[in-house]
């Protein structure tokens, strides 16, 4: 069983990476479809009640937001694989522009999201720990965490 936690800033493609990865392996846990911290809590409680794998697309960009799946998992007997996605907010600016409008996030909530980002490391409980580059075409440069410290 295997838990996926996903960090970065919005518009850095965790839930295109998402698509191409784990959509078929996976269940997807994210505010941006469940709209409640209590419906996500719920649908990760049937996951790991259920040992079904599940990826945490949300922004997770500190370490206690993060804590909380982590122990979640852990408790559950889960892998535990984190991938930290790129956050450069120029680049997520634009990215975010070409978003349908109705997806589109407002400026100020990038910005403030990458001000209150922590990298992550291992001894947070990570399993293994993945740095992913956009690059074009909806493609990743995904790298393991160690060659990025």
């Amino acid at each position: 069983m295997q838990l996926v936690l996903f960090c970065g800033i919005q518009a850095t493609g965790k839930s295109t990476f998402y698509q191409q990865r784990f959509f078929h392996s996976h269940v997807r846990i994210s505010m941006d479809l469940l709209r409640t911290r209590h419906r996500e809590r719920r649908l990760l409680e049937l996951c790991l009640e259920t040992q079904q794998c599940c990826v945490i697309d949300n922004t997770n960009p500190t370490q206690a937001e993060r804590a909380v799946y982590l122990a979640a998992a852990r408790a559950a007997g889960f892998e535990v694989v984190g991938y930290f996605f790129q956050s450069v907010a120029a680049e997520a600016l634009v990215r975010n522009q070409q978003r349908p409008p109705e997806r589109q996030i407002p400026d100020k909530g990038i910005r403030a999201t990458r001000n209150r980002l922590e990298l992550p490391t291992r001894a947070e409980g990570f399993d293994q720990l993945y740095f992913v580059r956009v690059l074009n075409n909806q493609a990743f440069d995904v790298t393991s965490w160690q060659d990025e410290i």
